[in-house]
């Protein structure tokens, strides 16, 4: 498993982290933002004004309202809950900012790929409208080949983005607050998954509509009351996320500290696998919408990264750091690819420098311990130092049918028999970082139950969007009887994910990769298209809305 979570992230490290993707994706952002006029401030209201409308245009399957609920529900998710709570826990508090800039430079992105999508749109033989980034790329550039690019890539990202990041994230939120076995859980989710994707856009749609207020709503009263009970520190973590976006975040209790690159880095890449923008997903959903002028769906997507990001993000953001949870230790599991086991003893204040080079894979005096661990009691007792979760781990124990174990163990780079189990304390990470924060509100313990129960309605909803997205691709790609059987594995991968055969830090790594990978020709295609935008834009301006 370890093999297979440093290919992952070797290849990632060319794509998805490398420096010139987030640049890319700002700088697409950027240029649309000024060639536009900034629509995402000039043209905000207009996406409120027309979000409630019934839509005045004769073809579609869903309202503005059920477009815009659906597109949401794909990207209100685990990256508002897991994502957010992943980035500071690698970049520090100021990733946070990062995400607000894509967010803000995002709803221009997005405006723009969901009226091309929206104009561009067809009819399939049974009457439905259908349309997306690879309908563009062939009817707008004549590059069908690069539709199929995209449609191939975005296909595999069904499974990286809306599919195991999302069950993952609900059997160990699940198990963590009512120990229940994930096995259990997946095979409820999956059976559920595969009654309402096989209904379609129509069926998805609708509880799209019913699900996404009411999980926003519980989240932000959950949410809102750690802020109440916290409301001391809620400018002091503004402050540290404004001061810390140049200089970096300094070691505070566990965390070790983060560079302006890893908080960059992450930041961009947890915003745009937040909110999307640029993927060239929510543009799948928006070309079903009854809006007439395809401008005006690009009005209402304006709203999807504000709502998204600026909002539902910043909550956990904020509810992460003026809890303070994210420099705690608590006790827990280690999973193997987050966990180290190194020569010598090491401080996490006094050698944090070198401890970060050597989690951020920079050359470090930090060597892997390879040897025979003598154990007594689950204690080991040699001089090394096991860290987990970027942090120097504490009261480890070293467990075999879960009883402290007395005896040898041979490990060599990180490697062992994996009949062991570390466990102790440390930093958590993910799902599991928000959960630990949600308990620092008005509902005191109880409160990661809202975090359970908000992470299964967000996950749920995304999941079953995202299957959508696939049906589309797959059409697209092979025709509409190919399409079952990409449900039936997307039901299955959706299982598989969830009954923990893969962990947790694979599957995110994975979901980064295949955001980037489908992001790539669609940023190309709308830059292509630019002229066509304006002249859509300018279109729609000579029109009589009164």
């Amino acid at each position: 498993m370890d093999y297979l979570n440093s290919f992952i992230l070797l290849i990632d490290s060319y794509f998805g982290s490398a420096p010139w993707f987030p640049l890319l994706l700002l700088s697409i952002g950027i240029f649309f933002t000024f060639y536009l006029g900034f629509p995402q401030l000039k043209y905000f209201s207009n996406g409120w004004r027309i979000l409630f409308s019934s839509g005045s245009g004769n073809q579609g399957q869903t309202s503005p309202f059920q477009a815009l609920s659906t597109a949401l529900s794909g990207t209100v998710g685990t990256g508002n809950i897991g994502g957010v709570a992943m980035a500071i826990f690698i970049g520090g508090p100021a990733a946070l900012f990062w995400m607000w800039i894509t967010a803000f430079l995002g709803m221009t992105t997005k405006f723009v790929e969901v009226t091309l999508s929206h104009h561009y749109r067809l009819k399939n033989k049974s009457g439905e409208v259908f349309g997306g980034p690879m309908i563009y790329m062939e009817k707008g550039l004549n590059m069908k080949w690069l539709g199929g690019v995209f449609a191939f890539c975005l296909l595999i990202s069904t499974f990286g983005s809306g599919n195991m990041p999302q069950i993952d994230n609900i059997t160990s939120t699940i198990e963590s607050s009512f120990g229940l076995n994930p096995l259990y859980t997946s095979i409820v989710m999956s059976a559920l998954v595969g009654l309402v994707i096989i209904g379609g856009i129509s069926r998805i749609a609708l509880i799209a509509a019913s699900i996404v207020p009411l999980m926003a709503f519980i989240y932000l009263v959950g949410g809102l009351s750690v802020l109440f009970f916290n409301y001391e520190n809620i400018i002091p973590s503004f402050t540290v996320i404004i001061f810390d976006v140049f200089k970096g975040s300094s070691v505070v209790g566990g965390f070790l500290g983060a560079s302006f690159s890893l908080a960059f880095t992450y930041g961009v890449a947890r915003g745009l696998y937040s909110n999307e923008a640029g993927q060239g997903s929510a543009p799948i959903a928006h070309a079903t919408s009854k809006t007439k002028h395809s401008v005006e769906e690009g009005f209402v997507s304006i709203l999807e990264p504000f709502i998204d990001t600026l909002i539902i993000c910043t909550l956990t953001g904020l509810v992460i750091l003026s809890s303070g949870v994210w420099t705690e230790k608590f006790s827990n599991n280690f999973e193997r690819s987050s966990m180290f086991i190194v020569e010598g003893i090491y401080d996490e204040k006094q050698d944090a420098v070198d401890l970060l080079k050597f989690l951020s894979g920079e050359s470090s005096t930090i060597k892997n311990f390879s040897g025979v661990l003598r154990v007594q009691d689950g204690k080991i007792l040699q001089e090394v130092t096991v860290l987990n979760n970027r942090s120097v781990a504490e009261e480890v124990l070293i467990l075999k049918d879960n009883t402290p174990y007395s005896g040898s163990l041979k490990v060599r780079n990180n490697e062992f028999d994996s009949s062991y189990v570390f466990s102790g304390r440390s930093l958590v990470k993910s799902a599991v970082l928000t959960s630990k924060a949600f308990n620092k509100g008005f509902f005191g313990n109880y409160g990661e139950y809202i975090v359970s129960i908000g992470l299964l309605l967000f996950a749920f909803s995304t999941v079953i969007t995202w299957a959508y997205y696939g049906d589309r691709c797959t059409a697209y790609l092979f025709g509409e009887s190919a399409i079952i059987y990409y449900r039936l594995i997307y039901i299955f991968a959706f299982f598989i994910a969830g009954s923990g055969f893969f962990d947790t830090e694979i599957i995110w790594n994975f979901a980064l990769i295949t955001v980037a990978a489908s992001t790539l020709p669609n940023l190309i295609s709308i830059f292509l298209l630019r002229k066509k935008m304006k002249s859509l834009v300018s279109s729609y301006k000579d029109l009589d809305h009164d």
